[in-house]
């Protein structure tokens, strides 16, 4: 198990509030601890990490979690941008999206996403998925310290 000092940071990157609220409410169902920021949008997630504008001085979080289908700049063009960047390449991003077509996998994994998960409509599957991101990406693996 990964001996962590302090509770992973999660950026969730997600434009529909009610997945927002669902992801947190999942989160804190399975008693997971993680402090989350949201970012509504590509082009928002990318300032956050880049720590521009208000976003100056915020750490990088340890983990993404990454829509695919967002407003401005959509989730495959953040994860290149993200995967491109030395500063936050080290940063693993978990696709979490309703797709499930077969380009939208592939695309993920040759841009280099970690994961790619499938978000299940049902709220007692989600649930199950939580458990399961939780499971490895905070009690099983050891991730990288952010840094600014």
């Amino acid at each position: 198990m990964a001996d962590r000092q302090r509770p992973i940071s999660i950026l969730l990157v997600e434009d529909n509030p009610g997945d927002v609220r669902l992801t947190i409410e999942a989160f804190k169902d399975n008693q997971v601890d993680s402090p989350f920021d949201v970012a509504r949008d590509g082009v928002e997630a990318l300032a956050y990490l880049r720590g521009e504008g208000i976003h100056a001085g915020k750490p990088l979080p340890d983990l993404i979690l990454l829509d695919l289908n967002l407003p401005r700049m959509d989730g495959r063009e953040v994860l290149a941008a993200i995967k491109a960047d030395p500063g936050l390449m080290h940063i693993p991003v978990v696709v979490l999206t309703t797709s499930r077509a077969e380009q939208d996998v592939q695309k993920a994994y040759l841009l280099q996403a970690a994961c790619f998960i499938t978000k299940p409509v049902d709220f007692d599957r989600f649930i199950e998925t939580v458990k399961v991101i939780d499971a490895f990406w905070m009690r099983t693996v050891t991730l990288p310290c952010g840094a600014r």
